[in-house]
């Protein structure tokens, strides 16, 4: 028997501590608890979300230019060429080669996406007013991320959540 646990009063002069909100995702920066919703600075209780829903945010504003000014182009030196009477005078190969060229904007529009990719959004309705609540360019971290929010939704909404194989008693027949 150990000779302090009988001479410790019964009862602690301390208050016993709130009990600790359920982490459901933690990394540097987000927290997503039951009761909060944590990205960096900025922090909002879960029971005022409404609304959840992701999207793809604005494409990257270089590979849009990129695109924007080599479509142009293109298209004034295929207008040039039209209005001179210079596109009857060329041969086969220039004109594959315009063929090439005119590709050029949809090829840059494609590797600007693929290695620049849109951010995946998450957005939700707070008090009325939509809010984006989170933006990432890891489409792993943010799907977790969405997962673990729509938890702790349905954690407030129902006010727990159990197991559901946990709490029930499985039939078995008699025998």
């Amino acid at each position: 028997m150990d000779p302090q646990a009988t001479t410790r009063p019964k009862s602690s002069p301390h208050p016993t501590s709130a009990p600790r909100a359920a982490v459901l995702y933690a990394q540097p920066g987000i927290v997503v608890t039951v009761d909060r919703f944590t990205v960096g600075s900025s922090s909002w209780p879960v029971a005022e979300l409404t609304h959840l829903h992701t999207t793809r945010g604005p494409h990257d504003r270089v590979a849009v230019r990129a695109v924007l000014l080599t479509g142009g182009t293109v298209a004034g030196v295929g207008l040039l060429l039209g209005f001179t009477g210079g596109l009857q005078r060329l041969t086969a190969g220039a004109y594959l080669t315009l063929g090439v060229v005119f590709l050029l904007p949809v090829l840059l529009a494609l590797a600007g996406d693929r290695w620049r990719p849109p951010a995946y959004e998450l957005w939700g309705r707070r008090r009325g007013t939509d809010e984006l609540l989170f933006a990432s360019d890891d489409e792993r971290q943010f799907g977790q991320v969405t997962r673990a929010l729509r938890r702790a939704l349905e954690m407030q909404r129902y006010g727990g959540w159990k197991d559901p194989l946990a709490t029930v008693d499985p039939w078995r027949p008699n025998r």
